[in-house]
């Protein structure tokens, strides 16, 4: 397979050629299950605990067994010590209920690197639409899993590949009533007056750890910081909108459908700047 590196929940290396799950998993059948991406930089993987946390988050929305931190802990060590690259990499934790015929949860990692389109996006700027999720932020039910990383991820991913065939590299969702949510694989930072500013987790969102450790470490520096409800108004207006991802890190939001945003002032918050110490200062 080349460029992949599996290991198993009990922290054993496997075979990247050789079989891995049952047919049967719920994780193949039905996406049952949650996951995470986690960044390795330098050989060391970033923001470790805000990810096992998201994924407990997770774990329980789905009412799956707790996933053993500890054991992921000693996992991503020995993935860690596999990737023998100096450059960047993506470990992904994949946690699923099993299979359907019975037995405990499936969970593995696997280490690959970071596409080329995270650089890119990093580099150039991300062009957006507005894309309607068709739902109220107060409708939202707990089955939806609005808030978890499910592994069924097929409606972000066809909203991507639809978007991608308009032209454009990413989308940012819209709810019926006109608040700006989120990305298909992104959170939503945009500075407004001055204040980092992004979507209330009331609002059936995925809490993204890379946003979470900006605003640590901007409120560190005295950066003011909220989560508020925003308009595309208050998009278009803002001095400089990004999508922060844990591989991506933060790409600025270039154009907005037809709307070609202006860089962002020399007043406004240096958001890649206070990612890359987010992910460097140890602040898990």
């Amino acid at each position: 397979m080349g460029d992949v590196i599996v290991v198993d929940g009990e922290g054993r290396v496997r075979d990247a050629d050789a079989p891995l799950l049952f047919a049967d998993d719920l994780a193949a059948l039905r996406g049952d299950g949650v996951f995470e991406t986690i960044l390795i930089r330098d050989r060391e993987s970033r923001l470790v605990d805000d990810h096992l946390r998201r994924l407990g988050d997770g774990a329980r929305a789905l009412d799956l067994p707790a996933p053993d931190a500890g054991a992921l802990r000693r996992a991503i060590a020995v993935a860690e010590r596999e990737w023998a690259s100096p450059d960047d990499a993506c470990l992904r934790i994949l946690y699923s209920r099993g299979r359907e015929s019975g037995g405990p949860p499936t969970c593995y990692l696997t280490v690959t690197p970071v596409p080329e389109r995270s650089a890119i996006a990093r580099r150039d700027g991300v062009r957006v639409t507005l894309l309607p999720r068709g739902v109220e932020p107060s409708s939202a039910q707990p089955w939806e899993l609005a808030g978890a990383k499910a592994l069924s991820y097929a409606r972000n991913v066809a909203a991507l590949r639809h978007v991608q065939r308009s032209g454009f590299d990413d989308a940012i969702y819209v709810s019926a009533d006109g608040l700006i949510l989120e990305s298909p694989r992104a959170s939503v930072v945009a500075v407004v007056d001055g204040t980092l500013t992004t979507p209330p987790r009331d609002q059936g969102i995925l809490p993204g750890t890379t946003q979470q450790a900006l605003f640590r470490v901007a409120a560190s520096f005295d950066v003011p910081v909220r989560e508020a409800r925003m308009t595309s108004s208050d998009v278009l207006a803002a001095d400089g909108v990004w999508l922060l991802s844990s591989l991506t890190l933060a790409a600025r939001v270039a154009a907005v459908d037809t709307t070609v945003l202006p860089v962002p002032s020399a007043a406004a918050p240096d958001v890649p700047n206070l990612v890359s110490r987010a992910i460097s200062e140890r602040m898990m």
